[in-house]
């Protein structure tokens, strides 16, 4: 399986802009640029892209993990923020909270699943840097 997308880049890194679009269309010329990615700008960034990539998969894994547990989880809300360090120009952690509904579950089994999730979702095992998890159940 391969998933696709394509920038394109007009102009200096400071001044210029570029579009991101996804073969889904769901991104189809995404506006982004050097004030959406270090400033505040209307737009979108690899940064934010990379943290709604992480929560997806751990989410989607997590629900796995839970499944094959025994346990159906009602809901699964994962938030993820991405720290990108100007000065060293690398991206250096990716911290996860997931808040979950599952019926039935312990506090420690839940801790063990969510564990095995952050450990083996794809995009965790693509990702070099931090990966935090702060796991709670609602």
């Amino acid at each position: 399986m391969r998933r696709t997308a394509t920038a394109v880049w007009n102009g200096s890194g400071k001044e210029g802009n570029g579009t991101l679009t996804t073969a889904s269309t769901l991104l189809n010329n995404a506006q982004y640029s050097f004030k959406t990615r270090f400033e505040d700008g209307i737009g979108t960034n690899p940064e934010e892209l990379m943290a709604a990539a992480h929560a997806g998969c751990f989410s989607m894994k997590l629900s796995f993990v839970l499944g094959a547990a025994g346990f159906t989880p009602e809901e699964i809300h994962t938030d993820c923020a991405i720290t990108l360090d100007a000065a060293a120009g690398a991206i250096t952690k990716s911290e996860l909270t997931v808040k979950a509904k599952v019926p039935g579950i312990t506090p420690e089994k839940f801790q063990e699943c969510a564990a095995d999730a952050k450990a083996n979702c794809p995009v965790s095992k693509a990702y070099n840097m931090e990966i935090t998890l702060d796991a709670s159940l609602i």
